[in-house]
């Protein structure tokens, strides 16, 4: 970073206060973490200068002889880890992944289906603010109430109705496994596509401590940055699957391919130009590390400070939805506490504790305020972080929710926040 320095200045600091920030902040936002140094000096590399059109062996440049290697390994890499039949390691990210998925099987009009965004959802599962929304009729399903579990039966009724081309089951706040078969079973009965956007699962189901999506789901999309720790990115996937409802006519050797060439067409040059190099072969690093015994153990460690996380929430009086978590995450609702998740994003913020207001099933609230936040272990477990750690930072969470006006209190837990993140450096055991 010493050229850095010397050329730009500005740049070079601002880098650095961001660098602080992460370290002396307890970072709890369930779809961040921290990657390790080889990650990083994979993205920072010379291959950023490359530019590659095209897929291996197939580009539209010279002179890509060694970007392939490092795509091709990218991909076998991917394969081996979720146990698929074909990758796509170029999408710039998960929506991006998605967006991919959407050009390869759909028209513009057909109709999708995911859950709802208020739900735990995401915008590229129709909400009407992004694409998935603008270019396609969308329709959505909801957690019951009660229970905060995904309402199959509200599911069902609604496919039968718009017949929807792709159903999407994967979501962005939802605390519990995603039941793969379950929704197959609905996909099958209405004649849909199933898609699998497992982007804050796909670490859980690496470590074969999540159910996969395959055989289920007809394709697989997913980030690689969130519980997979790797940098930012997307990839799609397929396994070898069988009835297609699109009438992909093969055998089933054949369908994999057919369906791979009509994912590869969609990425490339139907939503992006040149892949992101640098990022790919930081993708492969990242794959090579999720398949160490190593990683398995770290999201065990994740799934046990999620949990400690929801049962220390839930001795405070806090109403978690779902009423705990299977996963990396918990959501809460703030009602009972009579505060809003902005007001208590800003008040942990200003703490030191990074989390995002986000909102709970049948909200009163609007997106921009929200009753509730959403917390996860991902980043923390990372540093080193178990679970005396969490009943500690649960414990100062309480403290400033209590009391969020007051600056003095939120002053000092601040001091109690840096002086734990000091005790687990980011990339501490590298």
């Amino acid at each position: 970073m010493s050229v850095l320095k010397k050329y730009d200045k500005e740049i070079f600091e601002i880098i650095g206060r961001e660098k602080s920030r992460q370290n002396n902040f307890l970072e709890l936002i369930a779809s961040e973490n921290f990657t390790s140094k080889s990650i990083l000096e994979a993205t920072g590399s010379e291959l950023t200068n490359k530019y590659a059109e095209g897929y291996p062996g197939k580009r539209y440049y010279g002179g890509c002889i060694h970007v392939d290697e490092a795509e091709n390994l990218a991909i076998s890499r991917a394969k081996e880890l979720f146990k698929a039949d074909y990758a796509n390691v170029q999408p710039h990210s998960g929506s991006s992944a998605n967006m991919g998925v959407f050009l390869a099987f759909l028209n513009p009009g057909d109709c999708i289906m995911g859950l709802d965004l208020s739900h735990g959802g995401h915008l590229t599962h129709g909400s009407k603010v992004s694409f998935s929304g603008q270019i396609y009729k969308a329709a959505t399903f909801r957690v019951k109430k009660d229970s905060g579990l995904v309402d199959f039966d509200d599911l069902l009724k609604k496919a039968k109705e718009c017949k929807p081309k792709i159903i999407i089951c994967g979501a962005s706040a939802y605390p519990r496994q995603v039941e793969f078969e379950k929704f197959r079973q609905i996909a099958d009965e209405v004649g849909a596509f199933l898609h699998g956007d497992i982007c804050h699962n796909s670490g859980l189901i690496a470590a074969e401590e999540h159910p996969s999506p395959f055989p289920h789901c007809h394709v697989v999309s997913t980030s690689t940055h969130k519980t997979l720790r790797g940098p930012r990115g997307g990839i799609i996937l397929l396994g070898n699957d069988y009835e297609n409802p699109f009438g992909l006519v093969a055998p089933k050797s054949g369908r994999v391919k057919m369906m791979s060439e009509l994912i590869d067409g969609a990425v490339m040059p139907g939503i992006q130009g040149g892949p992101l190099m640098h990022v790919i072969a930081a993708k492969a690093v990242a794959f090579k590390e999720a398949l160490d015994s190593s990683f398995k153990n770290y999201i065990k460690n994740v799934l046990k400070n999620a949990k400690c996380f929801a049962d220390e929430f839930k001795s405070r009086d806090y109403n978690l939805i779902s009423g705990g978590t299977d996963t990396h995450l918990v959501l809460i609702d703030l009602q009972n506490k009579n505060i809003t998740g902005k007001t208590a994003e800003i008040a942990l913020d200003k703490a030191g504790i990074t989390a995002n207001k986000n909102m709970v099933p049948y909200d009163p609230k609007s997106p921009f305020i929200t009753s509730g936040i959403r917390i996860g272990a991902p980043a923390i477990t990372t540093r080193g972080m178990g679970t005396d750690e969490v009943k500690n930072i649960v414990n100062l969470i309480d403290i400033v929710i209590k009391n969020h006006e007051d600056k003095s209190v939120i002053k000092n837990v601040r001091s109690q926040v840096k002086e734990l993140t000091s005790a687990f450096p980011i990339n501490g055991n590298e």
